[in-house]
């Protein structure tokens, strides 16, 4: 089964050093080899700032942009990853051991193949 891990990070990760930010990012690549080996991880990528997003909305056919993300939080969208394992346990056991969960919140959730049901 896919599922997407969706890394969430406050803003104290901004503020870290640029060599824990990359200490964190090289441990999370090794803790992902586990996965790559085995060809169940499909991919990922770490995001630019919440300052970089542009959000886009089409209402009464009018284009509407907007800078930032969609929602002021406290904790913004920091990268993603796709993998396939078994069931939702291995997700959630694949995210908790990873060191991003100790940094920030990993939302691990199923992916829906095929149009809406």
């Amino acid at each position: 089964m896919k599922y997407m891990l969706l890394v969430y990070l406050d803003e104290s990760w901004l503020k870290r050093s640029v060599a824990e930010r990359q200490e964190a990012y090289w441990a999370q690549m090794k803790h992902t080899e586990e996965l790559v080996s085995k060809g169940r991880y499909l991919g990922g990528n770490p995001l630019h700032p919440p300052s970089t997003a542009t959000s886009v909305r089409v209402r009464d056919g009018k284009r509407l942009l907007t800078d930032g993300p969609f929602a002021e939080t406290r904790e913004h969208l920091g990268g993603y990853m796709m993998i396939d394992v078994e069931n939702l346990d291995e997700a959630i056991d694949f995210a908790a051991r990873g060191p991003l969960a100790s940094v920030g919140t990993i939302e691990v959730r199923p992916v829906r193949e095929g149009p809406p049901r």
